[in-house]
């Protein structure tokens, strides 16, 4: 009896390990949570209901009086979120919106916008949610494609401006206009609270139409438009609720996002949160200032962030607001590896819910991290998610001049390094209605798709990252497509270079991209550095460059540095890399594409030397007249 309790034990034993270093339990529960998602949406659409309205619905009779939206201006409750989506639904048919039409948004974060979102679901509509950023050329372009007859405006002022300034383009599109404003709220208060046609409108809807259409953010060219399909929303709900462990209902979890709606980050979560019987919480806009008063006001248990928000607030002086405040999880995409375990350690907050995904969602990993093994990748795969995702999630190898697929000469197929060294992802797909394509949009999803890639016949959708996976399934980002650049022969993944500059004490951010110079072929590498205002005036140029030269290869080490003080970011968070690209480390275009750093100081490493000093003009001038070789 003794043997067989020793042979009982020891098998357990063996079996805990073989699960602790594979993760076969995480995989499994991976498996089953994402097959769930997909029974569910089928469960439901066959019976008319795979629109997540009847899902709010059914949180709002379960829990009428529980606080749906917290906003520093008024909380609603779920009753007040159902009642008010009615009368919006309402207005929306009297100003002639049809089953299965698009409506523009272009609004800042307000409980408005999740609540007219919730009333176009409830007649079988879609927001189209366009950058309140955007003015000009982009902005009628993004209108026009959307399809929209309406139109919500913001009462922001400058909203109001941007869209003033292109009012006769916009009337052209044949838009109705409408301010969301007291006048609004006085309108809607006149409308039956109850949904149209007993919300007939909202059943049979297709998995493919949008539950929202979003937008690429068009850093190099005009935005793209990109439906996130009924299916893809309402099959996910049950993977995020199991990865996120979140508690539903009176006094369970709230979720707090100051991210813009218009951002599928921020959008999709809240979203998902309200359908799911969970609590949000909603901020203007992101400010290090009211960040951690309104997750403390709030009470909110989860935030949102996208893009570099973490540095941001690391980077402000300590307060007695850091910890006091009940976050467990922080969800999002974009946290730095260089700061992960930093912003842990300040702010106390023990999970991180970091995903990588697109808007064209083919393509996504996640990785919910409690700790220092997964601490800084983007996703983690066991065993059995990397046998069976080994011949799926394929890196390639790119040409950093073109962006194209380095093939072989004789057999034309792609080359493919191992998973360690990574490449650009491409996902093998069935076929072309994998990925639904961007709205409108013909060209531009075709050139997403690659054929022939490793065999006659075959199709891969281009993820357009490049990415490496550790042989433990970690999973870590390298480069966007066109960052990465080539110098002295070998590729630079700007990323990585970051990282390891993010960690010298007193820099702040790194932002690295290659830059022309004159009679050298590829692109020196520049980083552009903001550095804190207590370490600047005794900032070690020497110790810095002994420090990249030790942890960096030779060619990677930066070149040039940019000391900044207003980092290059888009409108959702991220670096930019483009204007500070474009000008280089030409003194005379400095300025030019970021006007904001038209007074930054250039540094260089040349060749032989052994700290970074000054770059002038006629150091940049030597580099012209082919005297100096780097």
């Amino acid at each position: 009896m003794a043997l067989v309790a020793a042979s009982v034990a020891g098998a357990a034993t063996g079996a805990a390990y073989l699960n602790a270093k594979f993760h076969i339990t995480k995989d499994l529960s991976t498996l089953s949570a994402l097959r769930q998602g997909d029974r569910n949406y089928a469960t439901a659409a066959a019976k008319g209901k795979g629109n997540v309205w009847f899902l709010f619905e059914d949180v709002a009779r379960r829990h009428p009086d529980m606080t749906c939206i917290w906003t520093r201006e008024a909380l609603y409750t779920c009753r007040g979120v159902v009642t008010l989506a009615a009368r919006y639904a309402q207005f929306f048919r009297s100003k002639g919106v049809q089953k299965g039409e698009v409506v523009a948004f272009y609004l800042q974060n307000s409980a408005d916008f999740l609540i007219a979102w919730l009333a176009l679901l409830s007649i079988g509509c879609a927001p189209a949610t366009v950058n309140y950023n955007l003015t000009g050329d982009a902005l009628v372009h993004c209108l026009k494609i959307s399809g929209a007859r309406l139109f919500l405006v913001d009462e922001d002022e400058g909203c109001q401006a941007r869209v003033e300034e292109c009012k006769t383009k916009i009337d052209e599109l044949g838009m109705e206009r409408v301010t969301v404003d007291a006048t609004l709220a006085q309108t809607l208060s006149s409308f039956p609270a109850t949904v149209p046609e007993k919300g007939k409108l909202a059943r049979n809807m297709a998995g493919e139409y949008p539950a929202i259409l979003l937008y690429t953010s068009g850093t190099t060219g005009m935005p793209k438009a990109c439906a996130f399909t009924m299916a893809r929303l309402y099959s996910g709900l049950t993977y995020r609720r199991g990865s996120i462990n979140d508690r539903t209902g009176p006094g369970g979890d709230r979720w707090y996002s100051c991210m813009p709606l218009y951002h599928g980050t921020s959008a999709i979560a809240m979203m998902v949160s309200l359908v799911t019987g969970v609590s949000v919480a909603l901020g203007k806009r992101f400010s290090v200032r009211h960040f951690w008063q309104d997750i403390h006001d709030s009470e909110s248990t989860v935030f949102v962030y996208v893009g570099e928000v973490a540095r941001y607030l690391l980077a402000a002086p300590p307060s007695p607001l850091d910890r006091d405040h009940r976050v467990r999880c922080m969800y999002g995409n974009g946290l730095r590896p260089d700061i992960w375990e930093k912003f842990r350690q300040r702010f106390g907050v023990a999970e991180v819910g970091e995903f990588f995904n697109s808007t064209e969602g083919v393509f996504g990993l996640f990785n919910h991290n409690r700790g220092p093994f997964s601490a800084g990748s983007v996703g983690h795969h066991g065993l059995l998610l990397r046998l069976l995702l080994r011949n799926v999630y394929v890196p390639v190898a790119i040409d950093p001049y073109t962006g194209d697929v380095l093939r072989d000469e004789k057999t034309g197929f792609a080359e493919r390094p191992s998973h360690e060294t990574g490449g650009e992802i491409l996902v093998n797909i069935p076929n072309e209605e994998a990925f639904q394509g961007y709205w409108k949009n013909q060209d531009a999803t075709k050139k997403k798709y690659l054929r022939d890639v490793f065999r006659k016949g075959d199709l891969y959708y281009r993820s357009g990252d490049a990415l490496r996976r550790q042989s433990d399934g970690r999973w870590y980002f390298l480069d966007r497509l066109g960052d990465t650049f080539r110098w002295k022969s070998e590729n630079v993944a700007t990323a990585e270079v970051a990282e390891v500059l993010g960690h010298y004490p007193g820099i702040q951010e790194a932002n690295v991209y290659g830059v022309l110079v004159p009679h050298h072929e590829g692109r020196a590498g520049c980083a552009a550095l903001q550095i804190s205002p207590e370490a600047k005036s005794k900032f070690d140029y020497r110790d810095l460059a002994s420090y990249a030269r030790a942890r960096l290869p030779k060619y990677a080490v930066p070149v040039f540095l940019r000391i900044v003080e207003n980092p290059s970011h888009i409108h959702n968070h991220k670096q930019n890399k483009v204007p500070l690209r474009e000008e280089g480390v030409d003194p005379e275009k400095t300025g030019q594409k970021a006007p904001e750093g038209a007074e930054d100081q250039f540094y260089w490493l040349p060749p032989g030397e052994a700290e970074y000093r000054e770059f002038r003009k006629g150091d940049w001038g030597g580099l012209v007249d082919g005297k100096a070789r780097l």
